[in-house]
């Protein structure tokens, strides 16, 4: 699905606690939008606001240092002067084209929410595609094609709204009052989902990369640190949204599953005994501890009346430059002086080596993917393929156009 006409004033959220640096690539990312019309609100520990301040964005700022998403992204909420409010991960970074899409859809009344496609740390391969969700809080992936749906609830299941991708009308979610505070981490936005009951449209264009950076509940390799809030938010969601549901037998799963996850982690020699006991210990600590949370009715959310739009936002061109891995500096070089003069652009850099390519977005503010010229990018491709370097080119190219402008037909600029 893409937009069509002018997108619809949006506010977009960033929360971001003790990860400075991953807030800094995404608030660089979201500079780079296309879409006219957006303010960015961050809500921050003191370290993340002075990150955030380092950019020179003109962005709406909230201190905020409490483990809790949801009271996070409520006091976010609260400042929201837009008629769509989005939401973005810090470890997350948007394609050019990601707001664009992702409001297009509001533009009619009867759509209350969206969410697009994430890919993960690769930065090419699909981390979270379509599904609905459940009551119970599990996931039914499934298929669709490039331009989208639009879905309304049914069979007590509706559209699982990616947190790290997702947008909804913002009147909507006040009156439903936000992200419930009972979830401080986990199945947040499902409890939105479930109790907002909206009309949902996924919009696979719509991407971001999510890099899983490293937090007080995983370590950098993704392994975790404590289950507790899994078991706590599951057990808030089991109450709310399956009354008269066996949540015995539900809990019996979870726990089943997280052993066997925690298992698999210490066969791998990831974890040791020790580590494993305890992220055992704290799924039941979270478990208790949820069945004990109040979970009243959120109360409505007072509107906000400002909006501080970014300046500068916009449709821009797009340059693709790419070259071999011994001309990585020249291309580089090249790639900051076309970021300087305001282009959206992206960087090839290719080793004679069936090496599986990476992407990412560089802190210098373009995208950058590396990886042999044999090597694949899609990784249910063949992990060789013998390619002519022009050839290889074209096709990366013709695979990145559909998230962002890469320039015109014209042969890649060879470094």
């Amino acid at each position: 699905m893409t937009p069509a006409a002018r997108p619809v004033p949006a506010s977009v959220i960033v929360v971001s606690r003790h990860r400075a640096a991953a807030l800094r690539l995404c608030l660089t990312a979201l500079g780079q939008q296309d879409h006219p019309e957006f303010e960015v609100i961050v809500v921050a520990d003191p370290a993340g606001i002075a990150a955030a301040q380092s950019t020179g964005l003109p962005l709406r700022l909230v201190t905020f240092d409490e483990a809790n998403i949801s009271a996070a992204r409520n006091a976010g909420l609260a400042l929201a002067g837009a008629p769509v409010v989005a939401f973005i991960d810090d470890d997350a970074c948007a394609e050019p084209t990601w707001l664009s899409r992702l409001t297009a859809p509001f533009a009619d009344a009867a759509v209350g929410a969206a969410t697009g496609f994430v890919r993960g740390r690769n930065g090419i391969s699909l981390q979270w595609g379509a599904a609905w969700v459940d009551g119970a809080g599990r996931d039914h992936p499934f298929d669709l094609p490039d331009d989208g749906g639009v879905f309304a609830p049914g069979d007590g299941r509706v559209i699982k709204t990616q947190g790290t991708n997702c947008a909804f009308r913002r009147d909507a979610l006040l009156a439903a009052g936000g992200f419930d505070p009972a979830f401080r981490f986990y199945l947040d936005e499902v409890d939105v989902n479930l109790r907002m009951q909206a009309v949902t449209v996924v919009v696979p264009l719509a991407q971001v990369v999510h890099g899983f950076a490293e937090s007080a509940r995983r370590r950098a390799d993704r392994v975790p640190l404590s289950l507790h809030d899994i078991g706590a938010s599951s057990m808030c969601l089991w109450r709310r949204h399956m009354p008269g549901g066996n949540i015995a037998a539900e809990v019996a799963g979870l726990i089943a599953a997280q052993a066997d996850r925690v298992q698999a982690l210490s066969g791998a020699g990831r974890i040791g005994a020790e580590a494993a006991a305890r992220l055992m210990q704290s799924l039941l600590d979270g478990l208790d501890e949820g069945g004990q949370r109040p979970i009243p009715p959120p109360p409505p959310i007072a509107a906000a009346s400002g909006f501080a739009p970014l300046p500068g936002t916009g449709p821009r061109p797009g340059r693709l430059i790419a070259g071999r891995f011994w001309q990585r500096r020249r291309l580089m070089d090249t790639a900051r002086r076309a970021v300087a003069a305001g282009e959206v652009v992206t960087v090839l850099c290719l080793s004679p080596t069936a090496r599986p390519h990476w992407h990412r977005l560089h802190p210098d503010g373009f995208w950058l993917q590396e990886g042999g010229l044999f090597g694949r990018a899609l990784r249910q491709g063949p992990r060789l393929r013998l390619w002519i370097f022009v050839r290889r080119i074209a096709a990366e190219r013709a695979r990145l156009a559909g998230c962002r402008p890469v320039g015109g037909g014209e042969p890649a600029e060879i470094g």
